[in-house]
């Protein structure tokens, strides 16, 4: 695929694709299950998170701090079901995922016309391990 600037992307490997969508995986399960640590464990060290209030938050400790009071406070009863809708690989280890997030019940059911989000990802590869360099969500209009 050719880029606006006319450089080439990326040609996406089928187990970086899997590596990629595995580690979502592991944040919706951690999220689902108030489990900080599984959804910040794929962060690297000097990561940055904005939220989708807009409240920006940087590096590891601080974004697992930030997961930690989150899941124990407002949103201890929310779940969600994360889709990874695209994936734009720019160089074989620096690739952009864009997941949707869906409300569910806690027993996994869709909520209907529940408020969804949509976040970006920055992904990068070092030493064979994909890692998040940067996540930005934004609520969906409802």
């Amino acid at each position: 695929m050719q880029r606006p600037n006319g450089q080439q992307t990326a040609t996406a490997q089928p187990q970086d694709i899997a590596a990629i969508k595995q580690i979502i995986a592991t944040i919706e399960t951690g999220f689902n299950q108030k489990d900080a640590a599984a959804c910040v464990k794929h962060f690297t060290q000097d990561a940055t998170v904005v939220n989708v209030l807009g409240i920006r938050v940087s590096g590891w400790s601080a974004i697992h701090e930030a997961h930690v009071q989150g899941l124990a406070g407002h949103l201890r009863d929310e779940y969600a079901r994360y889709d990874v809708h695209d994936l734009l690989f720019l160089r074989p280890d620096v690739a952009i995922a864009q997941v949707y997030g869906w409300p569910i019940t806690q027993a996994g059911q869709p909520i209907e016309d529940g408020q969804g989000m949509i976040a970006m990802y920055v992904m990068v590869k070092a030493h064979e391990q994909w890692w998040i360099a940067a996540r930005q969500n934004t609520l969906l209009p409802v």
